[in-house]
């Protein structure tokens, strides 16, 4: 991971040098010696989004509308962000209407990168959340595509694992911690309270866990499959699990894309494992799939046609 990170880290600066010069406008600090990526200032966020070089204002409009300020992740500022390379992809399709091209695609394992779904940018939202499952903070996909079937997208960049549970992580500190700590086991908590320290403030993910993975809620697992799994298994339960409560195994999957040069997505990578896991235990493992940045990225530059300067860049600045 420590070879991974320095190696984009160089790029970044490089590209910083060659398109920032005058570093002073746009970035927190010059070149770092410890290891950090450029960081943008504030006011100058946006530019961390890769933009068609000829494009009209009306374009730049639309493109950075897709992730409102609001919507932006704490880091999206670094040049590390999965959001904001996100945005310059998937973003930069939508918004030139090629959005179809993912369509050719398959995933890792060879199924349809986007099932039955056909895609356009009438129905292409990023950072689309979704309040059903009672969360206290809802759901978020990084891009929804709704069309009768439904394709979430999960990104992943420099991340060193998909996402865990927060609740084993609570410190005596936490004004929650008594009522909302877990030791990482779907185990009892005591007399009276649920296995779950989530279903005991009400939020639904194990009343519909049973229904599309074969993990049972009404014993005790050691540890529990959401810790390490969670933000695979929120977004599978966010797709599968309809604004009326109903379950289906067939309307709809999740994508999870990650950079195929990160170590937690190599042989026995925490991210790798996750996924791994967490498709094993579904009920229909049609569900999950993924896909590398590089598969996405490579397929464009064969083609040519499909935005050849974002692919330039991209290679650039990532080296993807």
């Amino acid at each position: 991971m420590t070879d991974y990170k320095a190696d984009l880290n160089r790029r970044y600066w490089e590209y910083q040098q060659s398109y920032f010069p005058d570093w002073q406008r746009f970035f927190e600090r010059p070149y770092a010696q410890d290891g950090r990526p450029p960081v943008f200032l504030p006011r100058e966020a946006w530019r961390n989004v890769i933009i068609n070089p000829q494009a009209s204002q009306a374009e730049i409009d639309r493109l950075l509308a897709l992730i409102p300020k609001p919507d932006r992740h704490r880091l999206f500022r670094s040049m590390n962000s999965s959001q904001a390379l996100a945005q310059s992809v998937f973003g930069n399709l939508a918004i030139y209407g090629l959005l179809h091209c993912l369509a050719e695609l398959q995933s890792d394992d060879g199924e349809a990168l986007l099932g039955k779904a056909q895609v356009a940018s009438a129905n292409f939202a990023m950072e689309f959340k979704v309040d059903h499952l009672r969360e206290p903070r809802p759901t978020s996909f990084d891009v929804y595509i709704r069309d009768g079937y439904r394709v979430a997208f999960e990104f992943k960049f420099t991340e060193a694992e998909v996402g865990t549970c927060s609740r084993p992580r609570l410190t005596p500190r936490a004004s929650n911690y008594e009522r909302e700590y877990c030791d990482g086991n779907y185990s009892s908590k005591g007399a009276g309270k649920e296995r779950c320290p989530l279903t005991e403030i009400g939020v639904l993910y194990w009343h519909y866990v049973p229904s599309l993975f074969n993990w049972q809620c009404d014993s005790d697992l050691f540890p529990c499959p959401l810790n390490k799994n969670y933000q695979l298994v929120r977004k599978i339960l966010a797709i599968g699990v309809g604004a009326d409560g109903r379950v289906s195994l067939e309307d709809g999957h999740v994508v999870l894309i990650y950079d195929e040069r990160n170590p937690a997505f190599q042989e026995s990578g925490d991210g790798l494992d996750a996924f791994r896991e967490t498709r094993a235990a579904l009920r229909a493992a049609q569900m999950l799939r993924k896909c590398s940045w590089q598969r996405i990225i490579q397929h464009m530059r064969r083609k040519g046609f499909y935005l050849p300067w974002l692919t330039e860049h991209l290679a650039l600045k990532y080296g993807l």
